[in-house]
């Protein structure tokens, strides 16, 4: 009756030993450091080099580190105290990064574990701590309005081309100045067909027409309440791309929020690679196709023996060769649904596979079927400096929507211009005006008051148990522990953000664990009141018991899943550990309290009486007490 079969006892081992190794790495630590890493990777590597010279900054500086190494594709220097950590930041900055206006390296601020590597190799790492526990880095973007504004005037500009030779009206020339579309017409006719085309056809741009000696000037500018729309959206897409692109990173309960008209805040609690946040986060890549300027004046522009002809612009290749491409853009990062890194079927180098929408795919289509003999530039522009990835001739028409980009590059740059691609372009770029490290220190004070609180809170709920319900109260006491190591060992391997709401979430869970243990002994009591054998008492007990439980819990988790759903920032946090606290604690309250009654108990053939405390009968006059 009151006897597990040996799987379910291995289940619990399995269980308990799991939780254990997964809960094991937030004991060991964390020590600081300064990451170095490249701020451009297909120019700048990092190597045993830039090892030597970390290590000569820091010997010049008078500070001795714990180690430095190569960690894959940056340097790491470990530290013996948050005070260094700032010190040796500030060395290194001093002579890696010379000059601020040309950055080649990231030297960033980070916190490593120091757990073992055995633990590490089976990837049981710690939680993340939040800004209020841990610290982390804070960013603040300004987003260029402006450039977006002029975008969108360009984008305007490149659709009024196109339906103006579509509806064969003829004109002097498009050109753009600032965020105003002009566009010369020679007569009145094709004057009022060219206004009547934008009334129709943009209903977000106002037209006026002007004298231009013997033609006229046709003049579209945004309306201000399109303005404004495009401006909202900028800052909305560019909020999105960050979100994609901090979870293209592996960061874990990120705050992105808007601040003002134009400013967004990005706050990364607990990251493990904040020299890798600011380097994504920083770059603002969009992908452009151009056609290549094929004329005599290009071809000198780019020996440099002439300038750049008007309505062209010259950026180099990834060898440093310049290359002078149109400035009409064909297609945009925004006609990308997917970005890929992969491997040339035949050369075998590194590539990037794109996808293009039903629009690109188009539009892709038709360039190439009209430019077959001529070059087609893929320009990649980040922190507003723009490069050509790659320029091949076009062979043939290429239509289905998939196009694939290489030129000479690696596997990890192949990556992460896919990443960059992948995660989305930016309506308009973005720079960061302020940043700074919360140390660790400052989260201290906050770590061991939430730590004491859950401890002593553990320490009493567990006194009180053992006191009113004796042994079943040790039995309600250990799987209170095991629910707090099974809810740790959770969050870990979720590699969740713990913060201050979370610990909180914490020390309710230990009272809704312990609240499931005192239905059960009290459900045990009365069935031995009402006269039943003890073994049949436990049995009862946890069976009826059940459905109680599992609606109380039921109806808890739907609040705490709300609160998931609608709630954000230090809200969800407290939504995550309540949610997994809750399930964690069925197992341990209902499952795992049962083995261990099972296992004392079990065996007794001839049970005459339990340690559940005191049991009063209904008359006080003939009450019974059934202890040890």
């Amino acid at each position: 009756m009151n006897r597990y079969p040996v799987w379910k006892y291995a289940i619990l081992v399995i269980v308990l030993l799991v939780g254990t190794l997964y809960t094991l790495p937030n004991f060991f630590g964390e020590a600081p450091a300064v990451q170095v890493s490249s701020a451009k990777p297909s120019a700048v590597k990092v190597d045993t080099s830039v090892l030597q010279r970390v290590e000569e900054a820091l010997k010049a500086a008078n500070i001795t580190p714990v180690s430095v190494s190569l960690e894959g594709n940056s340097v790491r220097a470990q530290l013996d105290s948050v005070e260094t950590q700032g010190k040796a930041k500030d060395a290194i900055q001093k002579v890696l990064v010379p000059n601020e206006s040309d950055v080649s390296y990231v030297v960033a601020l980070n916190m490593f574990s120091l757990s073992p590597k055995w633990l590490t190799s089976i990837h049981a790492m710690p939680m993340y701590l939040g800004l209020d526990l841990r610290g982390g880095v804070h960013f603040m973007l300004q987003v260029d309005m402006q450039a977006a504004l002029t975008k969108k005037a360009e984008s305007y500009a490149g659709d009024l081309r196109t339906l103006l030779r579509d509806k064969s009206i003829r004109h002097g020339g498009i050109s753009r100045d600032g965020q105003t579309v002009e566009v010369r017409l020679r007569d009145e006719a094709t004057l009022t067909a060219a206004r009547n085309l934008i009334s129709d056809q943009f209903p977000d741009l106002v037209s006026t027409s002007v004298p231009d000696g013997s033609e006229f000037k046709l003049r579209a500018s945004i309306k201000p309440e399109a303005t404004r729309r495009v401006q909202e959206q900028a800052l909305k897409q560019n909020m999105v791309t960050l979100h994609n692109r901090i979870n293209e990173l592996g960061v874990a309960e990120p705050v992105i929020q808007q601040q003002g008209l134009d400013r967004i805040v990005v706050q990364l609690p607990g990251v493990q690679d904040t020299a890798k946040a600011k380097d994504i986060l920083g770059r603002t890549a969009t992908l452009e196709v151009r056609m290549v300027d094929e004329g005599t004046e290009a071809r000198a522009a780019e020996s440099g023996r002439g300038p750049v002809p008007f309505g062209s612009e010259r950026y180099p290749e990834r060898n440093g060769q310049p290359v002078v491409v149109k400035k009409q853009v064909i297609l945009t990062g925004e006609n990308l649904t997917d970005a890929q890194p992969g491997f040339d079927g035949q050369t075998q180098e590194p590539t990037v596979n794109l996808t293009l929408d039903a629009k690109g795919s188009r539009i892709f289509r038709d360039i190439t079927r009209e430019n077959i003999g001529k070059r087609m530039a893929i320009v990649l522009f980040e922190k507003g400096k723009g490069e050509v990835v790659t320029a091949p001739v076009i062979r043939s028409e290429i239509g289905g929507g998939r196009v694939q980009i290489s030129g000479r590059m690696t596997t990890a740059e192949a990556n992460d211009t896919a990443l960059l691609l992948r995660a989305g372009s930016l309506a308009a770029p973005m720079e960061i005006i302020e940043e700074y490290t919360i140390g660790p220190s400052l989260g201290a004070d906050n770590i061991e008051r939430g730590i004491h609180s859950v401890v002593w809170g553990l320490a009493a709920i567990a006194a009180f148990m053992c006191f009113y319900y004796m042994l079943f109260g040790v039995f309600s006491s250990i799987a209170l522990g095991v629910n707090v190591l099974l809810l740790m060992a959770v969050l870990s391997m979720l590699q969740a953000t713990l913060t201050l709401p979370g610990i909180a979430a914490m020390a309710l869970a230990i009272g809704v664990a312990i609240d499931s243990n005192v239905l059960i002994n009290e459900r045990i009591r009365e069935e031995l009141r009402a006269g039943m054998s003890p073994q049949a008492a436990i049995n009862t007990g946890y069976e009826r018991a059940w459905a109680t439980i599992l609606d109380s819990n039921v109806t808890t988790l739907i609040a705490g899943l709300a609160l998931l759903a609608f709630g954000s920032g230090p809200v969800r946090g407290f939504a995550v550990v309540h949610c997994i606290g809750i399930l964690t604690s069925m197992f341990s309250a209902v499952f795992f309290s049962r083995g261990l009654v099972n296992l004392w108990y079990g065996r007794q053939k001839k049970l005459k009486s339990v340690s559940i405390g005191q049991i009063w009968t209904p008359d006080a006059d003939t009450a019974v007490a059934k202890t040890n």
